[in-house]
């Protein structure tokens, strides 16, 4: 049995070749549609020297484009490599050469940055542009050798004659590199199959017996309709993207972020599942349905059933707004990263919140470990880190001392450790307290940014929010926050204060406050600490403590 990418959707799409696999605005691609665009684009890129693990970057938002490319590269005997379209041409380079990408596939509001790192990055040989109906302003892609998407399709076979696959090949996931430079992470298919793409039950946490299995099963039922919000260099949105393509379901793809195109497209294409990544997108979302609900307005959201969370903070206040205005719904909020994969999830119910991060049930291969090794005893009380065994990457393309820092052999058994913190609950639960490269120590104690936000942003005058540590004289560090205040309201520190002191422990609470404008995230909502560290260091703080008076 090979349980390889391209032979998964494979099997899906001859078992339901005219359901619709794809809407992306007013286009819609059936399994055989696609079929043929990702064979005659995969046929393209061989006929262009492209072999088989060479790597293709992928440099587009969410659009019916991308996922034709996806496909046609995993059929290929590829590997992707998603392309962050924030990137300014400097980090574009270091991608560019960190994962020897020899061809690229980007819309073409992003020419002039190609044009401009091209030079530098001469592996990059063959480019294909997607119109998107930017102005000619945007760059002549012609000057570098780019080709028209459909045009170098039509000059690829539409025929499924590849060669031999395997469940060894390598599937490629560039983390967000919001803490350092972005590195990928090497999957065999098998086990990113497995523990994100859909190859485990997720209610029972068995392994899909066969690779026929899902194929089946979508040929024997309807369509769902899904609709994943983070862009595709997310692999929480990669992750909808195959499991839709495996079961026979439908995706939606929504360029950019808009609160209210969300609810209009719900509506429009009777949409099931809603996926999104934390409050950077919930928080909007819900100012979005109240504005409209205050309006006088309703959506048709009768055709939502879930909303799903994943792999950012989902704050309990928000949680709770969710619910009661969209009753009958459920709400999970799952953990995971490009590490680990899938780690564990919650459904979330009216009434059941509770102070500081993400309360989880973890699977079984995931445990919490203490600093001898050993895992954590539930109600303990003792701090100890995620670790994910089974299904685990290969390593950090092209850095074995990373690889080795994170993948760790345990008493024989091998673990990914992408360093996320947390506490087992007497009930078996897990809950999350953060990434340690980013907590603070303040006079000895650690804290978590994460359960600090949580707090800072129940309070109704606060839109989002970052906390850092920032130089203290007398416990080394204390908490900064820097917050993004709601329109027309500044919440003083004291405020924040009084506020948070009923969520958290004392010396967790901010004694510092700097105001934004926005506060900084990557594309698919993960908060860029560097950045707020930053902010902290550039200018004096807007609020101090009194006992903190003189922070810089």
């Amino acid at each position: 049995m090979a349980l390889n990418i391209a032979d998964l959707a494979e099997h899906c799409i001859d078992a339901v070749p005219d359901r619709i696999a794809l809407i992306g605005g007013d286009e819609q691609l059936t399994y055989a549609q696609l079929e043929e665009k990702a064979n005659r684009l995969a046929h393209y890129l061989i006929d262009q020297g492209v072999k088989k693990d060479d790597k293709v970057g992928l440099y587009c938002r969410n659009r019916i484009e991308i996922v034709i490319a996806m496909l046609g590269i995993v059929k290929a005997g590829a590997i992707l490599v998603n392309v962050n379209f924030r990137y300014v041409e400097g980090e574009l380079k270091y991608l560019f050469d960190n994962s020897d990408m020899v061809a690229l596939v980007h819309e073409r509001r992003y020419a002039d940055r190609v044009a401009n790192v091209l030079p530098e990055t001469p592996n990059v040989k063959t480019i294909l542009v997607v119109e998107d109906g930017t102005e000619d302003s945007a760059g002549d892609f012609l000057q570098y050798g780019g080709v028209e998407f459909y045009s170098a399709l039509e000059q690829g076979s539409p025929e499924r004659d590849f060669g031999p696959r395997s469940e060894d090949d390598i599937y490629l996931l560039y983390t967000g590199g919001t803490t350092g430079f972005p590195k990928g992470v090497m999957w065999r298919h098998e086990d990113i199959y497995r523990v994100l793409f859909g190859g485990t039950d997720f209610a029972t946490g068995e392994p899909i017996a066969d690779e026929y299995d899902l194929a089946k099963q979508a040929a024997a039922s309807g369509p769902m309709v899904r609709y994943p919000i983070p862009p595709m260099i997310h692999g929480a949105t990669q992750s909808a993207t195959w499991m839709s393509l495996f079961s026979g379901q439908t995706v939606v793809l929504v360029p950019e972020f808009d609160a209210d195109e969300v609810w209009r497209t719900i509506a429009t294409h009777k949409v099931n599942l809603l996926f999104f990544t934390g409050d950077a997108m919930a928080r909007p979302l819900l100012d979005a349905l109240l504005a409209h609900q205050d309006a006088g307005n309703e959506y048709d959201l009768s055709s939502l059933f879930l909303l799903a969370s994943t792999a950012a903070l989902f704050s309990t206040s928000i949680k709770e707004k969710f619910l009661e205005l969209l009753p009958n719904r459920i709400i999970t909020d799952s953990i995971g990263s490009s590490e680990t994969g899938f780690g564990g999830t919650s459904i979330v119910a009216k009434g059941q919140s509770h102070t500081g991060g993400p309360r989880v049930t973890i699977d079984k291969n995931t445990v919490v470990l203490d600093e001898d090794g050993n895992e954590v005893v539930p109600g303990s009380g003792v701090r100890g880190i995620i670790a994910k065994r089974g299904h685990i990457p290969v390593g950090y393309f092209k850095d074995e001392k990373k690889t080795a820092e994170t993948f760790k052999t345990i008493n024989g058994v091998r673990y990914a450790i992408p360093g996320d913190y947390a506490e087992v609950e007497a009930d078996g639960s897990v809950t999350m307290l953060g990434r340690g490269s980013v907590s603070i120590n303040s006079g000895g104690e650690k804290i978590y940014p994460e359960e600090v936000e949580a707090a800072l942003k129940g309070h109704p005058d606060v839109f989002d929010a970052l906390v850092v540590g920032v130089p203290d004289p007398r416990f080394g560090q204390h908490v900064a926050a820097v917050v993004h205040p709601r329109e027309g309201v500044r919440p003083t520190l004291a405020e924040l204060d009084a506020f948070v002191r009923k969520e958290i422990a004392g010396y967790k609470v901010p004694r510092s406050l700097w105001y934004v404008d926005e506060v900084k995230r990557s594309p698919a909502g993960k908060p860029d600490y560097r950045w707020a560290k930053d902010t902290t260091e550039e200018r004096p703080a807007d609020d101090v403590h009194a006992k903190h008076a003189g922070v810089k």
